[in-house]
C-alpha cells in the first residue's frame, strides 16, 4: 500500500510538472521575444576617481555604455517631442557642472516608419563635462537622464546615478 501511495504521489508530481512546463511554451511570441533578465539600459563606465585643479575649470570625459539591441536619443534628438540625454550635477556637492559637450548623434531609421530620421546613441558615448570643484574631497552624484528604446517601442524615461569621486587640489 506504501508502495502505490508513493507511485501515485510522483505521477500526480510529474503531471503538475508537465502542465508547469507546458503552460509555460504557451507564452506569445511577444513575451518569448522579452529578454528574461532585465539590464539598465544605460551603465556608467568610468572614471570613478578624477584630481581636478581646486577653483578652475577641467574636463572630465565620462564613459557610458548603451546595452546592446537598444538606443537612445541624442542631445538634440530630431524632433521636439523625443526626450534629450541630458547629464546634470546637483548644487551643493561642492562641483558644478560648467558645461557639457555631447557626442553627435548617429542618424538611425526605424522599420515601422523609414521616413523618420532619429539622431541616437549606441553602442559606447562619452560626455565631456567641463567641471569646477572646491577644494577637498567630493563624493559627486551626477546624473544621467535618458529615454531607451528598441526597434519597436521605448521604455519609460529614466535617471541614473554617475557616481564621481572629485578631488579638488
Amino acid at each position: 500500500m506504501r508502495f502505490l501511495k508513493g507511485v501515485f504521489v510522483s505521477v500526480i508530481a510529474a503531471l503538475a510538472v508537465g502542465a508547469l512546463a507546458a503552460h509555460g511554451q504557451s507564452l506569445s511570441s511577444h513575451a518569448q521575444s522579452r529578454p528574461l533578465v532585465k539590464t539598465d539600459a544605460v551603465t556608467y563606465l568610468f572614471p570613478e576617481q578624477v584630481s581636478v585643479p581646486a577653483g578652475k575649470p577641467a574636463q572630465v570625459a565620462l564613459h557610458f555604455r548603451i546595452a546592446q539591441g537598444l538606443h537612445i536619443n541624442s542631445h538634440t534628438p530630431s524632433d521636439d517631442f523625443l526626450i534629450p540625454t541630458t547629464f546634470s550635477i546637483p548644487d551643493g556637492s561642492g562641483v558644478r557642472l560648467d558645461s557639457a559637450t555631447y557626442p553627435a548623434g548617429t542618424v538611425m531609421t526605424l522599420p515601422i516608419d523609414p521616413a523618420t530620421k532619429l539622431s541616437v546613441y549606441t553602442g559606447e558615448f562619452i560626455i565631456q563635462a567641463r567641471v569646477v570643484a572646491t577644494a577637498g574631497n567630493h563624493l559627486v552624484q551626477g546624473k544621467l537622464h535618458y529615454q531607451a528604446c528598441d526597434q519597436n517601442q521605448c521604455m519609460p524615461p529614466k535617471t541614473i546615478a554617475v557616481a564621481i569621486d572629485v578631488i579638488g587640489k
